[in-house]
């Protein structure tokens, strides 16, 4: 069975629904969450935007039950979060990666890591043998299977630490700041690796981050601010409110930026120009129109 295909039934039913979703951590009188109200389709790229306190992280761990709300409702296809007595079939729907991939990587050669989950839910041996090729070769590192982790690169740690989830079958991959520790060639590795997860394998991705650049291949852009949301659409249009960005602390992409400087100069660009070969079109267009006045 390929990779999250398990159990889905619509690309477009959601699979994680929040409803007047509240938190806050236990001795903490100030509310981390208060009045969350989101679905996530199956099948969808999502990314989630905000500095840290912005409740982001503790968003993304709510989605699989590792915390509760305090009042309101998660559900993960249909069954609310606070049923401990379906904990595993939530964390077999929605998968965690987290910051440091040293934290999930448990055992000294690679394929006796993403083996780890599988073996000891009962997995038959020969079903555990080809869900871990399958998903070391979907993250790229299958060649590296009998290498010892501690030996990779941080980049190449965390695609394993994404196999390791990936062995498990989930339908939704949440990854909590995945780039975080990572250098801008392990960050670009690992965002390939969740980018086609989606594309190719079809699988839910909820990617928490506070780089803008790792948001521009989402379906789908909420920003975070003090345990809010406060945008929420593709990334063209959310980046589109440079304003609003401005006024979180959030800057836009380089070529928001410069559409957006020239259009204050008075220059009619789109600022839903994201790409770098979609901007030099509208500057082009711009010049001549100009030009030809």
């Amino acid at each position: 069975m390929p990779l999250g295909a398990r159990g889905v039934t619509s690309r477009m039913q959601p699979i994680i629904r929040a409803e007047r979703l509240h938190y806050s951590y236990p001795g903490d009188e100030q509310e981390t969450l208060h009045g969350i109200d989101l679905e996530i389709e199956e099948g969808s790229f999502v990314a989630v935007l905000g500095h840290n306190g912005s409740g982001k992280s503790t968003l993304a761990k709510l989605m699989n039950a590792i915390l509760l709300p305090s009042s309101g409702k998660v559900s993960v296809s249909g069954i609310d979060t606070a049923d401990e007595e379906r904990l595993l079939d939530i964390r077999r729907t929605v998968g965690m990666v987290f910051q440091n991939p040293d934290n999930q990587i448990v055992a000294n050669v690679v394929e006796d890591d993403v083996a780890f989950a599988p073996e000891n839910l009962g997995v038959p041996s020969e079903e555990i043998r080809r869900r871990v090729d399958e998903a070391l070769k979907t993250v790229g590192m299958y060649e590296y299977r009998l290498h010892a982790p501690h030996l990779l690169s941080g980049g190449q740690k965390q695609r394993v630490a994404i196999a390791g989830v990936l062995a498990m079958q989930p339908r939704c991959v949440v990854l909590d700041e995945p780039t975080a520790m990572l250098d801008p060639v392990g960050r670009r590795e690992v965002v390939a690796t969740v980018t086609r997860l989606c594309r190719e394998k079809g699988m839910t991705v909820v990617l928490i981050t506070h780089h803008m650049s790792e948001c521009v291949g989402a379906d789908r852009l909420i920003v975070m601010s003090e345990g809010a949301i406060v945008a929420d659409g593709s990334p063209r249009e959310v980046f589109s409110q440079v304003e609003l960005l401005r006024s979180e602390g959030l800057s836009v992409p380089a070529t928001t930026e410069l559409i957006y400087s020239l259009r204050q100069e008075g220059f009619d660009l789109p600022l839903e120009a994201l790409t770098v070969g979609e901007c030099a079109d509208a500057v082009m267009a711009a010049i001549k129109k100009a030009g030809g006045q």
